[in-house]
């Protein structure tokens, strides 16, 4: 009788570890959700963004100003354009249409932009500070004609500390092999 106890326990307990084991592995095998949102003026950056989304399985959503920035706005070579001028004032948020993403339902969001001044474009702060990125995982991306990526995230990193801010990565002219494995690294 004690031996037939002590099988009919046996049993349990392997059965009961394995169900934790599929447990664990299942939860470990869940998707993540991952979103990708980005500002592009010229239309570089959104096909970078549109190739991670298609990478990652993503969702994707663009930051729209309410005032498109024309070729006269993008002068940088003018000070009195809107870039310019915009960037040149720390404070500036151009005014961007209302969000229509809820970013608490992603466990990752990559964050895309042109480097405007060594920075990331002002609009770019309008969403941050309109989303409600507290404590989310936020991996940025950018192209740049000239600028590396280093100091537009050091400045974002300075400004909202309570993201959780990973690395990021200047996408200039790169495959979609090197597209892919960034992403996969990314959100592992």
């Amino acid at each position: 009788m004690n031996h037939l106890k002590f099988l009919l326990l046996a049993m349990l307990t392997v059965l009961s570890a394995s169900a934790c084991s599929q447990s664990n592995e299942m939860k470990h095998m869940e998707k993540k959700k991952v979103l990708v949102v980005y500002f592009s003026a010229t239309g570089t950056t959104k096909q970078v963004a549109r190739q991670i989304a298609a990478t990652a399985d993503a969702d994707i959503y663009e930051i729209v100003p309410v005032k498109p920035y024309s070729g006269a706005d993008l002068d940088w070579t003018n000070p009195q354009s809107r870039s310019s001028v915009e960037m040149g004032n720390p404070a500036a948020r151009p005014e961007i249409n209302p969000l229509s993403v809820d970013v608490s339902r992603y466990d990752y969001i990559f964050l895309g932009y042109p480097i405007w001044w060594d920075l990331a474009p002002r609009a770019v702060n309008t969403f941050i500070e309109a989303a409600g990125l507290t404590g989310k995982a936020v991996i940025p991306f950018a192209t740049s004609g000239s600028s590396g990526i280093a100091n537009s995230v050091a400045e974002l990193k300075k400004s909202y500390p309570k993201i959780e801010w990973q690395t990021g990565k200047l996408l200039n002219r790169v495959s979609e092999k090197e597209i892919a494995d960034w992403v996969s690294a990314s959100i592992e």
